[in-house]
């Protein structure tokens, strides 16, 4: 998905990240703590609900979220605030590689400190509740987690990075991204309160369960994707570099 020549500026975004959060030892941290309540807490308080339902489904799409939260905001945003905008887009790099090229560093760092929680949850499952022979995810699980963990690293970076491109601070970026990505779960939440309590077989549960049907995965995976390669093609659409200046 992403070229090695749109990669080379990984090694900066590190560095933006420092700067962004005021020392090495603060952005490890924070970007750390994802893992431990989501790979030990969780895992632990949930028990069999780990490896067979849903604990570990909602680590793997919120755990992406925070990541790219932390990260993508400061793509373009931190380009201009600390004034080196201008020398990034005067460069002859296309602009296909610079999008990819900060899109894939809050990708890829999302997508493996997910995966990293994933097996530390598995392992922390397996201390806590040794029942004699090593637990694995439910096959199920085992293609889902990785899959919405990928899909949804790339839906919440295409959606930081059209907002990091006008945003005029790393703040301001953050600020709008949560708000877009809470709005979401802010309406659906009532909606499926009101339903269940309306239609008491149509409850969270019984969606859920159907949700799990393979059909209705495919066409779940299906849906998000269409949704990141649109949020892409948008991003690279308004990707003019004269405007973003």
């Amino acid at each position: 998905m992403f070229s090695s020549r749109s990669c080379r500026r990984n090694p900066h975004e590190w560095k933006g990240l420092f700067r962004w959060s005021g020392s090495g030892l603060k952005a490890v941290l924070t970007l750390l703590a994802p893992i431990g309540v989501f790979g030990v807490y969780v895992p632990w308080d949930a028990a069999d609900h780990w490896v067979n339902g849903v604990p570990s489904i909602f680590a793997a799409v919120v755990v992406p979220f925070i990541v790219v939260m932390l990260t993508v905001p400061d793509s373009f945003a931190g380009e201009r605030e600390r004034h080196t905008l201008a020398t990034l887009l005067a460069s002859r790099l296309p602009d296909r590689a610079i999008l990819l090229g900060k899109a894939s560093f809050s990708i890829l760092l999302a997508v493996g400190i997910a995966f990293a929680t994933l097996v530390l949850g598995l392992l922390t499952y397996n201390l806590a509740h040794w029942s004699g022979a090593v637990v694995l995810y439910s096959p199920k699980l085992l293609v889902v987690d990785p899959m919405l963990s990928v899909l949804m690293a790339s839906l919440a970076t295409g959606a930081g990075i059209l907002i990091s491109l006008r945003a005029g601070s790393v703040q301001e970026a953050q600020q709008t991204l949560v708000a877009v990505t809470m709005l979401p779960p802010m309406v659906l939440g009532p909606a499926v309160l009101l339903i269940s309590r309306a239609r008491p077989g149509w409850g969270l549960r019984t969606m859920m369960r159907g949700m799990g049907e393979p059909a209705n995965l495919a066409l779940l995976f299906g849906v998000l994707l269409a949704v990141v390669v649109l949020l892409f093609a948008w991003a690279q659409r308004r990707f003019q570099r004269a405007r973003l200046l």
